[in-house]
């Protein structure tokens, strides 16, 4: 899997309006072993012919594994070890396609500095910049003291 930091702002890591922004892509390898994994063998996600068929024209990458960037961000990057996820909202707006160059971005909407959390607004986009993904994680953590 290709992931990389594309940007941060010069906000402090631990006020609201801090942002980073990732790019990923994922590899066939990886959607197959999620496939496994989850149990979610639709076709749509492993199947050349059968997508072939379908509105995407190709396989699309899982709905959740699109998401769980967001899990990697949170507990290895920003703000990293230690991080408690505590919910996630997700709302897919279009397809995430294998081999393609997609950007994360999360952005600190508030904190609670009382409770050490922060709500996050998460995002994905594609490489038109449109928005493919999106949703609000909270997130808890002592950087948010």
């Amino acid at each position: 899997m290709y992931f990389s930091l594309c940007e941060t702002n010069e906000c402090p890591q631990n006020l609201a309006d801090y942002q980073l922004t990732y790019a990923f892509e994922f590899l066939q390898a990886e959607v197959a072993s999620f496939a496994e994994l989850s149990g979610d063998n639709n076709p749509i996600h492993i199947d050349e012919a059968y997508a072939r068929e379908t509105v995407f024209k190709r396989p699309i990458v899982h709905g959740f594994l699109v998401g769980s960037i967001f899990s990697r961000i949170f507990g290895t990057q920003y703000p990293g070890i230690g991080t408690i996820y505590l919910s996630q909202s997700m709302k897919f707006l279009a397809p995430v396609f294998v081999g393609e160059r997609y950007q994360a971005k999360i952005t600190v909407k508030e904190v609670n500095l009382q409770k050490n959390r922060a709500v996050v607004s998460t995002e994905i986009f594609n490489h038109l910049m449109k928005k493919v993904l999106t949703g609000e994680a909270v997130i808890q953590h002592p950087i948010f003291h």
